[in-house]
C-alpha cells in the first residue's frame, strides 16, 4: 500500500509531458481517488496522461481501461 502520494516522484516522465494546468488536474484527480482507497499504478497514470494529451480518444481510453481492469481482476 502506498504510504504517501508520490506519483509524480515515482514516474516524473509521465508528468513532464503535461503543462502545469494539466499536471495539476491529473494530480488532483489521482489524489482524490487515492484518498478513496484506490492505489494507482504506472499503467493507470500513463493511460490518464495519454487521454489528457489527446493521444487517445474517449473510446480508446475506455477500451484500455477495461482491459487493465480485466488484467487486474485476473491477478487477484
Amino acid at each position: 500500500m502506498m504510504e504517501r502520494f508520490d506519483l509524480e516522484e515515482r514516474w516524473p516522465e509521465l508528468f513532464d509531458v503535461l503543462d502545469e494546468n494539466n499536471r495539476w488536474a491529473l494530480r488532483q484527480s489521482l489524489a482524490s481517488a487515492w484518498h478513496e482507497g484506490w492505489e494507482p499504478n504506472r499503467d493507470d497514470v500513463e493511460l490518464l496522461v495519454d487521454h489528457i494529451r489527446g493521444v487517445i480518444d474517449d473510446a480508446e481510453y475506455e477500451r484500455r481501461f477495461r482491459a487493465l481492469a480485466e488484467q487486474m481482476r485476473g491477478q487477484s
